[in-house]
């Protein structure tokens, strides 16, 4: 039996939306709901179901307001600096472990490499963690750079090797230097500018 156009449309629309339904990322959530629904709206209106259509021509017009007020939002970031033995900092590791393995297989908290480590928050939530220590070469070795799934929209990223750049040099650091652990993670790290040494590590120059 030959599928045609229409209904092609029809299944890539609820394929999309039911995709939609898994993001934990409200960002992510949000641009694939609205393909699923614009695509649906076209289906509706060409198969003359018109309350479909103009449903999830709402539904588009929904998810568009929402993202134009997630991209255009002034969101406050700061860093909450703490010890390597903190308590909250242990129990929170603890509590995202089996999300931080997906990113950064074979991470174990060794406290006693820590040369920064802050929580990021973002309009004082806390947003993710990150952890790095000095090496040798005087580069800030990133050993996490976790960020809850929420917040996952790359914002995180450019806070901390963006806007606390002078800070990091300040500090005495040149380069920053990360494994890239997991493909998502190296993804992330290459949109951030990082790029492969010859080490086959990911490195962006601070200076």
């Amino acid at each position: 039996m030959e599928i045609s156009l229409l209904q092609w449309i029809g299944y890539f629309a609820s394929i999309a939306i039911a995709i939609s339904m898994t993001m934990s990322s409200i960002l992510k959530f949000r641009w694939i709901n609205l393909a699923g629904a614009l695509t649906f709206s076209t289906y509706g209106f060409l198969i003359g179901a018109w309350p479909v259509g103009f449903l999830n021509a709402f539904i588009a017009l929904v998810d568009i307001y929402y993202l134009y007020s997630i991209y255009s939002k002034k969101e406050v970031f700061e860093i909450l600096e703490v010890r390597a033995e903190n308590r909250y900092l242990i129990r929170f590791l603890e509590f995202h472990e089996k999300d931080i393995e997906k990113y950064f297989p074979g991470f174990t908290y060794k406290p006693e490499l820590n040369t920064v480590s802050f929580f990021v928050l973002r309009n004082m939530a806390v947003a993710g963690v990150f952890l790095a220590h000095r090496d040798k070469n005087h580069h800030l070795s990133v050993g996490l750079d976790f960020v809850l799934p929420e917040y996952r929209d790359f914002k995180n990223g450019k806070f901390i090797y963006l806007r606390l750049r002078e800070r990091f040099i300040n500090e005495g650091f040149t380069n920053v230097v990360a494994d890239g652990r997991s493909e998502k993670y190296s993804q992330y790290l290459k949109k951030l500018g990082f790029e492969k040494n010859r080490e086959g590590k990911f490195e962006k120059s601070l200076v």
